[in-house]
C-alpha cells in the first residue's frame, strides 16, 4: 500500500516562502505521476501542481505559475512544492496525490493515493 507523509507546512508572512515535501513509501516513486492539490475553508479542493514520472513535465494552476515550482526526487521517494511570493489567498491544507500513468491529470478524483496534508497559512 502506497502511503504520503507531507511535511513542510507553517505560518509564513506575505511574499515569503515554504517547501514543502512528500515522502512516498510503499512503492516506487518513479512509476506514479505525481500532484499537489490544496483545500481551503469552505471551497472544493483544488489544483496546484503536477509532475510527470521522470519529472521532464510539469503543469500548473493559473494562480500559482510562475510562483510555485514541483519536483521530484525519484532516488529519495519524495516530491517537492517550493512556493515563493505567497498570498495570502494560498491559506490552505495543501496535499500530495500519486496515480499510475503517464498523462499530468488536473482533476483530484483521477488520484489514487493521498497524504494526510500540510497546513500552510500566510499572514498579512
Amino acid at each position: 500500500q502506497v502511503q504520503l507523509v507531507e511535511s513542510g507546512g507553517g505560518l509564513v508572512q506575505a511574499g515569503g516562502s515554504l517547501r514543502l515535501s512528500c515522502a512516498v513509501s510503499g512503492g516506487t516513486l518513479s512509476a506514479y505521476m505525481m500532484g499537489w492539490f490544496r483545500q481551503a475553508p469552505g471551497k472544493e479542493r483544488e489544483f496546484v501542481a503536477a509532475i510527470s514520472l521522470s519529472g521532464g513535465d510539469t503543469r500548473y494552476a493559473d494562480s500559482v505559475k510562475g510562483r510555485f515550482t514541483i519536483s521530484r526526487d525519484n532516488a529519495k521517494n519524495t516530491v517537492y512544492l517550493q512556493t515563493n511570493s505567497l498570498k495570502p489567498e494560498d491559506t490552505a491544507v495543501y496535499y500530495c496525490a500519486a496515480r499510475r500513468g503517464v498523462t499530468l491529470h488536473i482533476s483530484p478524483s483521477l488520484y489514487t493515493y493521498w497524504g494526510q496534508g500540510t497546513q500552510v497559512t500566510v499572514s498579512l
